[in-house]
């Protein structure tokens, strides 16, 4: 069963009303605070970096191009076709390659995993995003690209982020400009325990390797000229039965 159409026009309205500009959706951060923090924490975990990397929920494609330049083969797939498109646009020199993909589509995945073989596979806030019936078909998806060899890396918004989002919303400015097209699309972020990871990937026959607290660092500023960071947690994760289990965020 494949994601709703509610949930797939959300996404495509939001991305098309998206600004082309880099930074001007409120978590295209600059790679350097972003996939490039997150790659220094994923490294000591791959088990072969020399697989393609999947960005599974890409977007614009932003990270995808970063990501490309330290694998020998980047994919950005995302639900929404309208993001793919942009982020192909943004792409001219062809440093990644991009497809839609819902990732909660079993067959679908299985196809792209039969055309790039085992993956390593990025996801940055796709999870916690996800309406509750398919969180755990995303995290089947991330094991079935893996296969045996690839790991994952992954980071979702605490729960604790639903508090500053909350404050946020209720400044007497209103919601930061950013923000507020993410609660106009109907898209709910932090809605996702953090005691429910471990069991997520547990049933999805992976095993979480490693886990840690990193803020998810936005594009919004405050009133005082601070970037907007929101708690989060990341993982690092592998098949069952790869070297270096931990738990989850608790």
């Amino acid at each position: 069963m494949s994601v709703t159409s509610r949930y797939r026009e959300a996404w495509e309205g939001f991305w098309s009303e998206a600004p082309a500009e880099p930074g001007s959706v409120i978590w295209d951060a600059e790679p350097a605070i972003t996939a490039e923090r997150h790659l220094a924490l994923f490294r000591p975990h791959l088990h072969d970096p020399g697989l393609p990397v999947v960005d599974l929920g890409c977007g614009n494609g932003r990270q995808t191009r970063f990501l490309a330049e330290h694998f020998p083969r980047a994919l950005g797939v995302d639900l929404s076709g309208t993001a793919v498109e942009l982020a192909r646009r943004q792409d001219p020199a062809g440093r990644a390659e991009y497809a839609q993909l819902d990732a909660t589509d079993p067959a679908a995945v299985r196809a792209l995993h039969e055309h790039l073989g085992d993956a390593n596979v990025y996801v940055r806030g796709v999870i916690h995003q996800s309406e509750p019936a398919d969180r755990r078909r995303v995290a089947e998806a991330v094991a079935t690209l893996l296969g045996q060899r690839g790991r994952a890396f992954l980071v979702e918004l605490a729960e604790s982020a639903k508090e500053v989002l909350r404050g946020l919303a209720q400044a007497p400015a209103g919601p930061p400009a950013k923000l507020r097209p993410v609660f106009a699309h109907g898209l709910a972020p932090a809605e996702v325990a953090d005691a429910a990871f471990d069991g997520l990937f547990r049933s999805a026959g992976l095993a979480v390797l490693a886990t840690g607290e990193l803020p998810l660092s936005l594009t919004e500023f405050t009133a005082g000229g601070e970037r907007i960071e929101l708690p989060a947690w990341w993982l690092a994760v592998g098949p069952s039965g790869a070297d270096g289990p931990a738990h989850g965020p608790r």
